[in-house]
């Protein structure tokens, strides 16, 4: 607070012997007085004729103008911060100042927590204006100043920062009312709750608010907007509504417990609203159609994939199928290519035997049709010693030659020939060395 300090500062003493009469000099002279016309112009010429007119005088004007131009303040921007006032409201007691509607009481309830300071200090003046006691008391009026108490404690409220957000939190009149399922149908489920939640977006910490959208926002927006609210980061504390703790220092018991009552009781409350947000935001989003439509949208890509999955894992069972098939009909004819050529092979093998046999049957039925190389009838011992030494050419010779030695002798019935032909084996033998010289003798 200023303080002050009086000085006493005496006037000079005049000197001694001074008198007017010898001791003062004028340094001038007033001319003498002329006679002036003066003529009022503008606001001055109308407050002129105004005072004519009503045969006031200046005072009295004066007063009478004051008046006129208080009518006016309160009268202004009826349109935006005036409403009619309630009687009940007008009848309250100032002492119960905690349950009063602070911006009804300025006339400020379409505003509520949107109202600005400038427009809060003007419903103050206004309402000053119409409701202070000395007014009222001029105006013959025995009411109280009960009311007038009302005003001035909404205004030390609502421009106190702290006291006026401590009030929000509380306002229960700032709050939208959910809607039902049948007033929420169609375009309205938007609005209506987009209504809502943007009454609730005002106590949150992080701002701007993710709004509600409607039927064309986005998976994302909408997925934004509802994480934003299951998450709801709220700065709404309930100090308002605390009982009211003892001021005075012999009773700090009782305080101490007041003060751990209305804390418990704000944690409650705190707790309450948190659950009270979540089921606002659990109903919007079971009639919400954009999940609905999201989710279908979803379980449509959702089944698209696994058709897709199930289509091509058929295709490679297929495929596997078909190749398992054609490597089995692959193998299979492997299988039979293989023992058909193993007949082949074993129908070849036992025609070449066969053959040989019936080419050994040559061999001896050609030294049998040389009647063994002898004139008359031959005897054991020479039939013997022939078929020993045809015997030994046909374990010196393959089945080739042998086919070749029994094509030569096919068909000869001379002995001579006979004879001829295998003489000429023996040597051929002889020479590549397959036999020794001298070792069959039965053809010399």
């Amino acid at each position: 607070m200023a303080t002050y300090t009086e000085v006493s500062l005496p006037l000079p003493v005049l000197p001694e012997g001074w008198s007017a009469e010898k001791d003062f000099k004028a340094l001038g002279s007033l001319s003498a007085a002329t006679q002036r016309s003066i003529e009022p112009v503008g606001p001055h010429f109308l407050a002129h004729a105004r005072r004519a007119r009503h045969k006031r005088t200046f005072s009295e004007d004066d007063r009478i103008q004051a008046q006129v131009n208080a009518k006016k303040v309160e009268d202004e921007d009826d349109g935006e911060i005036s409403e009619p006032e309630d009687p009940m409201m007008l009848s309250r007691d100032a002492k119960d100042w905690k349950s009063q509607d602070h911006y009804a009481v300025l006339g400020l309830s379409k505003y509520r927590y949107k109202a600005t300071e400038e427009q809060i200090k003007r419903a103050h003046r206004k309402k000053v204006l119409r409701h202070h006691p000395d007014k009222k008391a001029a105006a013959g009026s025995t009411e109280d100043d009960s009311f007038f108490k009302c005003i001035q404690k909404a205004t030390e409220i609502l421009l106190d920062p702290v006291k006026r957000r401590q009030y929000d939190s509380v306002d229960e009149h700032a709050d939208v009312e959910p809607p039902t399922k049948k007033q929420a149908k169609g375009d309205k489920f938007y609005k209506l709750w987009g209504n809502v939640f943007k009454a609730e977006g005002r106590f949150s910490r992080i701002q701007p608010v993710p709004k509600f959208g409607d039927e064309n926002s986005t998976k994302e927006e909408v997925d934004a907007f509802y994480n934003f609210f299951y998450n709801f980061d709220s700065w709404r504390s309930f100090e308002y509504q605390d009982e009211d703790v003892p001021d005075d220092n012999e009773n700090r018991d009782q305080k101490r417990h007041m003060e751990r009552k209305n804390n418990n009781a704000r944690k409650k409350k705190k707790t309450e609203d948190s659950a009270r947000l979540r089921k606002l935001v659990d109903d919007a989003m079971a009639g919400d159609e954009r999940i609905k439509r999201f989710r279908q949208e979803a379980n449509a890509a959702k089944n698209k994939k696994r058709l897709e999955r199930e289509a091509a894992e058929k295709k490679a069972a297929e495929e596997a199928k078909a190749a398992k098939e054609a490597a089995e009909k692959a193998a299979k004819e492997a299988e039979e290519k293989a023992k058909a050529e193993k007949e082949l092979g074993k129908k070849a093998k036992e025609a070449a035997k066969a053959a040989v046999k019936k080419n050994r049957r040559v061999l001896k039925g050609s030294v049998k049709d040389a009647n063994y190389f002898v004139e008359g009838e031959p005897d054991a011992k020479v039939i013997d010693a022939v078929l020993s030494d045809v015997e030994i050419v046909q374990g010196k010779v393959d089945a080739d030659e042998i086919a070749a030695l029994a094509g030569k002798l096919n068909g000869l019935k001379v002995s001579s020939e006979i004879k001829a032909v295998w003489a000429e084996e023996i040597k051929r033998l002889e020479a590549a060395g397959k036999i020794k010289e001298g070792e069959v003798k039965s053809f010399a």
